[in-house]
């Protein structure tokens, strides 16, 4: 090969790298906020590849380390607890009470936000400090499910979040299968809190799964989250009554204890008061499709053998 041939070949090679260069570097997305649409309706402009993320909800951490993208998360509010590795994260209030400060200082460069708990001043302060701001929303499953696809396309993690999703749907729809077949719809009672009860009406992904799990919710006809006495209770008189665990600071002993105080309601009777894990049931995240789970084998024992255990 000629000095020319190679020099032509050379000359060659570098125009066709100009070239890929500049496709690269014309495109839409590189090196520059992508502008992308929130679950709040708003328009964000959210970084090409995001490395400094807070998350002001313990459901929204829980959510950034499904999609593996913990490394990237800086900063999270009181009660991040999951995955326990969720516990060596720096807080920054809580997630009613975020401290803007302490937000600052971690210096991010996306801040996850959910729609109905993080106050709108906080919001507004962020981004008037030129700190992107991605809210979420998740009141029932069906938003979780558009909440993980929005989370996944805002940190670049679109494929796992597609692989969350579908895992959410397969499950669901097997529940559903399952209690197809069932003659009854048991009325059941979801205790949310226990000083003062607190249960979980009509409009909460509770009185949703209730359905879901082919149960009756005693409290559809209610606000989402009605407070309640004993002569309430007695007057509802549930099948099956379910308590999250840890309601008004009591163990699990002193709830259960509490209803068996009124051994004239049906579910004393029949014992079908149970605990359950709070965070499981109350969380807007892939866990509830374990409380799903836990649920229809609570409402439905003989369908869901597997889950008598709860």
């Amino acid at each position: 090969m000629t000095l020319k041939t190679v020099n032509y070949f050379n000359t060659l090679i570098f125009a066709l790298f100009l070239l890929a260069l500049h496709i690269i570097l014309s495109g839409p997305a590189f090196g520059q906020p992508r502008e992308l649409t929130d679950m709040a309706g708003r328009t964000v402009l959210v970084p090409e590849e995001p490395e400094r993320i807070v998350a002001l909800a313990p459901s929204i951490t829980e959510l950034v380390f499904a999609l593996d993208k913990e490394e990237n998360l800086k900063g999270a509010v009181q009660y991040s607890d999951y995955p326990s590795r969720a516990e060596k994260l720096p807080r920054v209030g809580s997630y009613a009470r975020p401290d803007v400060e302490r937000i600052v200082r971690l210096e991010p460069d996306l801040v996850l936000a959910i729609r109905d708990g993080n106050p709108r001043q906080t919001i507004d302060r962020l981004e008037g400090m030129d700190i992107p701001v991605f809210t979420l929303d998740s009141d029932n499953l069906e938003e979780i499910m558009q909440s993980i696809s929005a989370l996944g396309l805002a940190l670049n993690a679109e494929g796992r979040a597609g692989e969350l999703v579908r895992d959410m749907q397969e499950r669901l729809d097997q529940v559903q299968e399952k209690v197809a077949p069932a003659e009854s719809r048991p009325s059941v009672f979801f205790q949310a809190d226990a000083g003062p009860i607190i249960g979980a009406g009509a409009s909460t992904f509770i009185d949703e799964m209730i359905h879901l799990a082919g149960g009756t919710n005693a409290l559809a006809h209610k606000e989402r989250y009605p407070r309640l006495g004993w002569e309430d209770i007695l007057r509802l008189d549930p099948d099956v009554a379910v308590i999250a665990s840890m309601s008004g600071g009591k163990d699990a002993h002193e709830l259960t204890a509490a209803w068996q105080r009124w051994p004239q309601l049906r579910a004393v009777q029949q014992e079908r008061v149970h605990v359950v894990d709070a965070d499981v049931f109350e969380r807007p995240t892939l866990r509830l499709l374990d409380g799903l789970e836990i649920l229809a084998g609570l409402i439905h024992p003989q369908l869901f053998p597997d889950y008598n255990a709860y």
